[in-house]
């Protein structure tokens, strides 16, 4: 799951893929760890914050589930549905105080990846034991580390095969496997709900 939050090509991936593809290798792994940085504590904000209001109060948790559930298979959706492309256009060339302020911007101060983060790792927080939300948000955090250093690492050595193709089918993947945890979710919310 943590793998699949974080890998649809994205204005995070898209900037530590045109780092890869443009930077040195000392430059690209530093950008890849500031990255790493901004959207581990969001995606902890999200599963801790959003999570924990959820386990206080039932019908809050329901709510969440129902909604969570619609949210994350329509992001799946959106990811299957969006053509792929490299921006070659972004500029990377620019000082280590840039990427940082972008990489805060981009994950902390956009209220999509916000809604979208607390809905999908809220929700799942509310459907976990204790024992399992630590597992799972370790999880997430090893998934977005992996991902972003694995991709910092291939896409040199990729560079010259790297395209549109390769980003679409990424998102296929990615889609399909958030689809599949929507699904999920909304099972979770008909088994509270049968309950009542």
């Amino acid at each position: 799951m943590g793998l699949a939050y974080v890998a649809p090509i994205g204005m995070q991936n898209l900037f530590i893929i045109n780092t890869a593809l443009t930077q040195n290798k000392s430059r690209i792994y530093l950008t890849a760890l500031i990255v790493i940085f901004f959207d581990v504590t969001l995606a902890i904000a999200c599963f801790f914050g959003v999570g924990a209001i959820m386990k206080k109060s039932p019908w809050l948790e329901m709510t969440v589930l129902l909604i969570g559930s619609i949210t994350v298979i329509y992001i799946g959706s959106r990811i299957l549905c969006t053509k792929s492309s490299l921006d070659t256009l972004t500029d990377v060339n620019v000082s280590v105080l840039k990427v940082i302020s972008t990489a805060c911007v981009v994950t902390w101060f956009n209220p999509q990846a916000l809604i979208d983060g607390s809905m999908m790792l809220g929700a799942f927080k509310a459907t976990l034991s204790a024992n399992e939300a630590s597992k799972f948000i370790l999880g997430v955090a090893v998934g977005s580390t992996l991902w972003f250093l694995g991709i910092s690492t291939l896409i040199p050595i990729i560079r010259d095969k790297f395209n549109h193709r390769v980003l679409r089918l990424i998102n296929i993947v990615c889609g399909i496997v958030i689809i599949f945890y929507g699904i999920k979710l909304h099972y979770h919310f008909w088994q509270i709900a049968l309950q009542f």
